[in-house]
This record gives structure tokens, sequence and C-alpha cells, in this order.
């Protein structure tokens, strides 16, 4: 299942996502696709959506079961132990890099397990 959800982008975006997605609330669209669909998808919303911003959610082979990919947001996806959380930026902060890390890559097994390529 793959889940994109794009703000303040053009009307030829949301068309050319309805192409390959349904589309159930303005900008939020759902559907299922293969991986090849999902990543030429993707790359296609960040040429397109210029000065709105993306974010998407799909399936994963990790404990989760899903993974992000966020473009132009001022929330990111962060490694937490092995999880994958959404970082906010702390009030009156401008960026994320100055909101602090969630922690250094590499504490947890998962992580790891993950960066050696064991199961």
């Amino acid at each position: 299942m793959t889940v994109i959800v794009v703000a303040a982008c053009p009307v030829g975006l949301r068309g050319h996502l309805t192409r390959w997605l349904l589309e159930i609330s303005p900008g939020v669209f759902v559907g299922r696709t293969t991986s090849r669909v999902r990543e030429l998808l993707w790359v296609r919303v960040v040429e397109m959506v210029r000065t709105g911003r993306a974010i998407m959610v799909h399936q994963a082979d990790n404990e989760q079961g899903l993974a992000f990919q966020v473009h132009d947001h001022n929330w990111v996806p962060v490694d937490f132990e092995g999880i994958n959380l959404m970082l906010r930026p702390a009030p009156g902060t401008r960026s994320v890099e100055s909101a602090g890390t969630a922690g250094k890559p590499g504490w947890s097994d998962a992580s790891k397990r993950r960066r050696f390529g064991r199961r």
C-alpha cells in the first residue's frame, strides 16, 4: 500500500497521480503499486511539486512494515534505535537541523543488522 500526501501543488501533479492512485481526499492519494512504479511516481512528484511539499508512506521490509519519504517538509524521518519516526522541529527553531538529533546511528541491534545486512 502506498500513500502520497501533497500540499500546495499544481493541479497537473494531482491529475498525474490519479492515473495510478485513488484520491480519497484533496491531496491524499492511496493505492497499491509495484516498487518500480512507486519509485517513478516519487521522482515525478519531486519534479512537479515545485513550491509545494509531499510525503510518501509505503510498505517496507522492516520491523514497522513501512517507510517514509518527504520533500520540502519541515518534519523529517529519522532512525531512532531501529524505528523510523518523524522528527518535528521544536517550537521557535527554523530548521530540523537545529532541533537536535534523535540519537547516533548504530545504537540498537536492529540498526547493526541493517547496517551489515544480517537479519
